[in-house]
């Protein structure tokens, strides 16, 4: 993992994190057949939360503070940077850096809009969302390897094209907690996946929990989701991703003796309905902040497990 510097964030009408966050990486833009829709109105929803809280974890030990704020047009956040929940142990063999508090201040549009294009966010300085509790999303990782698989490093100037993934694999090692979370060299605290600890705070239960704010200004859930999107009478259930790992390795991969399917980025492929969510690991239905329907993003179990582009403008 490389240096970052400190953890600022500041955008009009959409949220980036200017750090380096497990390395560089770049934003890159996609055009799809989605087309566009009318801008969606955020007013109203959240705007209050306000959390102060003594985490007394010993990689903690501090106050967690974040406070959400509105205006006519824009969602802000003010927070330390510090996990208001239980966390693992850092530093720890495999993630040899010190939690510590940031300055922290974001802003994101309260009209989202959904475009023709699609941003991917790749490692690097912009993230794809940021928790209520001001904790960031970033579920990629900078870490490569060579087409031999003899030469990888975890983070940094790369090494080869083969992006090593966080979670779901055991071929390398983040030093991750149960939050899917680990620490970066300048104390940033950040979720690789479904912020487990998190979520368990905000003791929803079985049922739709919204956790953050994406980079475009749509609305961020775990897990759940009802079983026919736009009826918020139907059974509540665990949301699939439409991810897959391929079949075949790509060519030129190293090989899957050394590193397992999952190992790496590049093998999984989105298939168009194979779950219930779309390429950003987003769709369109009701939620219980947004009774009309809204499009939102959900943190997943599986890969993304978090939405790694979004559909939205982001300025």
């Amino acid at each position: 993992m490389s240096k970052n510097t400190p953890f600022q964030l500041a955008v009009t009408g959409a949220l980036a994190i200017l750090l380096s966050a497990c390395g560089g990486g770049s934003i890159s833009t996609t055009t799809t057949d989605s087309g566009t829709s009318t801008s969606t109105s955020t007013a109203g929803v959240l705007c209050d939360y306000a959390s102060s809280l003594i985490n007394s974890s010993p990689s903690v030990n501090a106050t967690a503070t974040a406070r959400w704020s509105c205006s006519s047009t824009q969602r802000s956040l003010a927070a330390n940077g510090l996990p208001d929940h239980a966390v693992g142990t850092f530093p720890n063999p495999e993630n040899p850096n010190t939690i510590a508090a940031q300055s922290i201040a974001v802003s994101t549009t309260l009209t989202p809009k959904k475009t023709a294009v699609n941003t991917t966010f790749g490692p690097g300085t912009a993230k794809p969302g940021i928790a209520l509790n001001g904790i960031v999303f970033d579920p990629g990782t900078a870490g490569t390897c060579d087409n031999s698989g003899n030469t990888c490093s975890p983070g940094g100037a790369p090494v080869g094209t083969w992006t090593m993934e966080a979670l779901g694999q055991t071929s390398f090692k983040f030093g991750t907690d149960s939050n899917n979370a680990h620490v970066q060299p300048g104390g940033v605290y950040h979720y690789h996946g479904v912020p487990a600890g998190f979520v368990t705070k905000l003791n929803k239960g079985t049922a739709m929990s919204l956790i953050g704010w994406a980079a475009d200004g749509f609305p961020i859930y775990a897990r759940y989701g009802y079983t026919t999107a736009t009826d918020a009478n139907s059974a509540i259930k665990v949301l699939a991703s439409s991810y897959r790992l391929k079949t075949l390795p790509d060519a030129n991969r190293p090989a899957t003796s050394m590193y397992p399917m999952g190992a790496f980025t590049q093998d999984y492929e989105y298939v168009l309905g194979l779950g219930d969510l779309d390429e950003c690991n987003g769709r369109t239905g009701v939620t219980p902040e947004f009774p009309a329907g809204i499009y939102h993003y959900v943190a997943t179990d599986t890969f993304p497990y978090l939405h790694r582009c979004v559909k939205g403008s982001v300025g």
